[in-house]
């Protein structure tokens, strides 16, 4: 640990929200007083973040110990890896109350929750008009224990009560756009997102647009570049102005610029086919029971791209967040990302 250098410990740094926000605290401002630690399983790749000047340890979250260790040495922790593993937060918090405990320090958590926390069970067949708002940290902590992502959530944010440290949770929504940047270059990390490429996948395999039911219930969006933004912007928040930043209880961020309809996601993805001679017809079809279990592993986690998700990010906003990618580049950024995973199972990604 360098001296007088603020100890940053990241998880997921070879993942596609985690590569993003390392990229950044590599290109801040004051980058030459950031000590980052980051935990990796590929030992190749944790040789090429060294060269980075990270310090890269080769572990995984099966090592509860590790966790435990390495964020106890940490200012800061950014939890960019698996919202739902519970265990490995619990390793993080214990190395959190064991800083705090013997230096006295008061560590920041920012924890990746995801906006799935919102999820009903509509199947794609019927909106909702239900809204949640960040900003209003009652509605925010209404949520159900039982919602997916919340037993992880709350962990933090009863740390947070508990007194040994700050949380911080941010809950992007779908996040899109394929990552440009040094450490994707480097083949360090993963540039693609999760949801789209998921119904593209299946679209490509079935050689027709895909949709859970009649596709018409509402999910937020997010372009990666924002979101890894908004990491960094409350980074700044916190360590310029702590007391004007809500946590806790009062700290939730959502990454969130504009909402879509799955039916959006499913067209744009039939267009795009019928324009790389793959389906003669745009128009999306609904999956069967049978395609949900092929395609998405059950036919539960099928039903997830049919679930609403309504959130407004005007928690974010008030911390100076100011994201630039809307909706409609969403839907354009479609095509590029059914290119590319077409290159990358023909083997020349």
């Amino acid at each position: 640990m360098s001296a007088g250098k603020t100890p940053i410990f990241i998880t997921g740094a070879t993942g596609y929200i985690g590569g993003s926000v390392l990229v950044r605290l590599l290109e801040h401002p004051n980058a030459k007083n950031f000590d980052i630690t980051a935990i990796v399983r590929n030992p190749e790749k944790a040789k090429k973040l060294e060269s980075f000047g990270v310090h890269a340890i080769v572990g995984s979250f099966e090592e509860v110990d590790k966790l435990e260790d390495l964020a106890s040495k940490a200012h800061v922790v950014f939890s960019c890896a698996d919202a739902d593993n519970l265990e490995a937060t619990k390793a993080i918090l214990r190395g959190l109350r064991k800083r705090h405990a013997t230096i006295g320090d008061l560590p920041i958590l920012i924890h990746t929750s995801g906006t799935g926390v919102l999820a009903d069970d509509a199947k794609g067949m019927h909106t909702t008009d239900t809204i949640y708002d960040d900003s209003n940290a009652d509605q925010m902590n209404s949520l159900p224990p039982t919602a997916l992502h919340r037993n992880v959530d709350l962990e933090v944010i009863n740390a947070d009560k508990d007194g040994y440290l700050h949380s911080y949770v941010i809950l992007p929504s779908t996040i899109y756009g394929i990552a440009k940047n040094k450490l994707v270059d480097a083949g360090v990390m993963n540039p693609h997102s999760i949801q789209i490429p998921i119904i593209i996948k299946a679209s490509l395999d079935r050689k027709q647009a895909g949709v859970v039911g009649k596709g018409v219930a509402y999910w937020p969006d997010v372009h990666i570049d924002d979101v890894a933004d908004l990491y960094i912007v409350l980074f700044d928040a916190i360590t310029t102005n702590p007391e004007k930043v809500g946590h806790g209880y009062d700290g939730y961020y959502f990454g969130e610029n504009g909402e879509h309809t799955w039916l959006d996601i499913s067209q744009a993805i039939g267009q795009a086919l019928v324009e790389l001679g793959i389906s003669k017809s745009p128009v999306p079809t609904t999956f069967t029971k049978e395609e949900l279990i092929k395609y998405f592993g059950s036919e539960e986690d099928g039903n997830y791209s049919g679930t609403n998700s309504r959130a407004r990010a005007n928690h974010s906003r008030s911390i100076g967040w100011k994201p630039k990618y809307t909706t409609k580049d969403m839907i354009a950024s479609i095509k590029p990302e059914v290119e590319a995973i077409i290159r990358q199972q023909e083997g020349k990604a």
